[in-house]
C-alpha cells in the first residue's frame, strides 16, 4: 500500500540508533541483537497492526466510496491496500478486499535532472523552480531539496510523474515539455521527459467495518495477542529492565532466556530472526521488537 508505513516498534528502535541513543553500539553497526520495550497505549497497538489513510489520500477516498456506496473502481498501476493489516479511515478500521476487474496499458512519464550538465543552454526554453507550477513542484521537491546532489555523467536521478491524467493540466514538463532547464540560484539543471507502457488494473473494492474506533480495535489485539511476562528470574528481570529503558543489545543466557518466553506467545507479526509482541509486566503493557 502507497500509505503503509514500517513497523512502528522497529522504527523507533532504528531510530534511537541512527542517533546514537544506545551507548553501547555507538561507532559500531546495527546490534546482532535486540529487545526493546515500548510503552503500549490504545493507539500505539492500534498502530502495529493497521494502515493509516490519510485524508486527501486516493486510499481514503476509496475507502469512503466503498463504505458510502457498497464499492469502490479505481484504476492503477499498483494495489493500494497491504490485505494483511485493517485500513484506518478517521478513527474506524475496516477490512478491504480489491478485486481484479479489468487491465490495460498507460503511457506514463519519468523526468531525468542533470545536475551539472556539460552544456547549461536552454533549448526549448529555461524556468525558475520557484515558477514552476505546483503539479511539477510537488514531484521534484525530494529531488531538487538534496543539498549534495549526485553530479555523475549524464543524467543523475529520474522522478516518476505518472500518466497525463494523473499529472493534470498544469505540468510544463508533462506530458508536452516545455523548459529543459531549470534554475535555482546560480545553478542550472537540465531535464528530459522519458515515456514508457505500463499495464495498469481496475480495482473494485469493499469494506467491512473492524472496529468504530480506537479503543475497539485495540482491545480486540489485546485479547489476541495480549499475555504477561512474569515468572522471571533476576537476571531475566534485569534484561527487561534495561530494554524499557533504551534497549538490550547482549546476545548472553538471560537475553536468550527472555526471547525463549516471549516467542512462546503468538506474535503481532514474526519473520525467521525478528519479530514483535504485546505483552504486559509490572502491571504496564509494552510493544516489544526482538531480533535474535
Amino acid at each position: 500500500m502507497d500509505e503503509t508505513v514500517a513497523n512502528p516498534s522497529r522504527r523507533r528502535l532504528l531510530s534511537a540508533l541512527a542517533v546514537g541513543g544506545v551507548a553501547a553500539v555507538a561507532g559500531c553497526g546495527h546490534p546482532a541483537v535486540v529487545l526493546d520495550l515500548q510503552a503500549a497505549s490504545s493507539e500505539t497497538i492500534a498502530d502495529e497492526l493497521s494502515t493509516t489513510a490519510e485524508s486527501g489520500s486516493e486510499a481514503y477516498a476509496v475507502v469512503r466510496t466503498a463504505r458510502e456506496n457498497g464499492s469502490a473502481t479505481r484504476t492503477g498501476r499498483r494495489e493500494l491496500f497491504d490485505r494483511a493489516e485493517a485500513v484506518r479511515v478517521d478513527d474506524a478500521f475496516y477490512e478491504v478486499s480489491a478485486t481484479r476487474v479489468g487491465s490495460g496499458e498507460v503511457t506514463v512519464y519519468d523526468v531525468r535532472i542533470d545536475f551539472d550538465p556539460a552544456d547549461p543552454t536552454a533549448e526549448r526554453g529555461d524556468i525558475a523552480v520557484e515558477n514552476l507550477p505546483e503539479a511539477d513542484r510537488q514531484r521534484l521537491e525530494s529531488a531538487l531539496s538534496d543539498e549534495n546532489p549526485p553530479d555523475g555523467e549524464g543524467y543523475d536521478i529520474g522522478v516518476e510523474y505518472g500518466s497525463a491524467e494523473e499529472v493534470g493540466d498544469e505540468s510544463v514538463l508533462v506530458p508536452d515539455q516545455e523548459y529543459d532547464i531549470l534554475v535555482e540560484g546560480d545553478d542550472r539543471y537540465r531535464v528530459e521527459v522519458d515515456s514508457r507502457t505500463a499495464e495498469e488494473t481496475t480495482y473494485r473494492y469493499e469494506v467491512s467495518e473492524v472496529a468504530p474506533t480506537v479503543e475497539a480495535y485495540a482491545a480486540g489485539i489485546r485479547e489476541r495477542y495480549l499475555f504477561a511476562l512474569d515468572g522471571l528470574s533476576e537476571a531475566e528481570r534485569a534484561v527487561v529492565d534495561q530494554a524499557i529503558e533504551g534497549g538490550y543489545f547482549e546476545d548472553d543466557d538471560a537475553f536468550q532466556s527472555v526471547i525463549d518466553r516471549i516467542r512462546d506467545h503468538e506474535a503481532l507479526s514474526v519473520d525467521e530472526f525478528y519479530g514483535t509482541w504485546l505483552l504486559e509486566y509490572d502491571e504496564s503493557e509494552y510493544v516489544t521488537y526482538a531480533e535474535w
